[in-house]
């Protein structure tokens, strides 16, 4: 009888044993599987003002002269529109959404009368006025891109070739800028607006050696 007892308690704590081995050993398999717990120490954020590379620079870092420039715009201006390093009343504010607030260009210091000028090779593709204001645009050669310049007084016609420094018109009085004269510089692809201080290479925007540039008259 003894023997019968001690056998049916042999069989139960081997029987447990197999259990508990089977059970441990599926438990370890998946946490190896899955990894460390999700209550565990996650990883740290990134510092405040950094963006990732899947993000870009954030919409502060594209106002003003030192603005980042736009993906696939060369850098082919030889000139500024006005002046030799003119300041920027205004940067390039991207709007949020095609028909969203903000500002579509970039708005440079110029008297009234003062000689406006391509910033690069291309063709005057009009030469006019647009809701009461003096507009001139140019068609970039070989980049499909095209600039404007407002308030103008052209002094070129449409089709006309122009290279870069060439003089299109002188800056007309207008409220573009409230108190402030100024030329509102923009630059399209297609009907999407971008930076066009991304026209200008590090040495216009003063990050690089500086260059003898020609004589400009007229």
């Amino acid at each position: 009888m003894r023997r019968r007892v001690w056998c049916g308690v042999g069989w139960a704590v081997l029987v447990t044993a197999l259990t508990l081995i089977v059970y441990g050993s599926r438990a370890w398999a998946g946490a190896s599987r899955t990894g460390p717990s999700r209550s565990g120490p996650s990883a740290p954020a990134p510092a405040a003002g950094v963006a990732s590379e899947s993000t870009g620079a954030g919409a502060g870092a594209r106002t003003g002269a030192g603005a980042g420039a736009d993906v696939g715009v060369p850098a082919i201006a030889r000139v500024w529109p006005v002046g030799v390093r003119p300041s920027v009343l205004r940067g390039w504010e991207p709007p949020a959404t095609p028909y969203g607030p903000g500002h579509r260009g970039v708005d440079l210091a110029a008297a009234p009368g003062s000689p406006v000028r391509a910033v690069a090779a291309g063709r005057v593709a009009f030469a006019g006025r647009v809701a009461g204001r003096g507009v001139v645009t140019v068609e970039l050669a070989g980049t499909g891109l095209r600039t404007t310049y407002e308030p103008v007084r052209p002094s070129v016609e449409e089709g006309t070739e122009v290279g870069p420094g060439d003089v299109v018109g002188v800056v007309a009085a207008g409220t573009h800028c409230g108190a402030s004269a100024c030329v509102h510089w923009g630059l399209l692809r297609g009907g999407t607006y971008l930076n066009p201080l991304s026209l200008l290479p590090p040495w216009l925007l003063g990050r690089g050696p500086s260059r003898l540039l020609p004589v400009l008259t007229g």
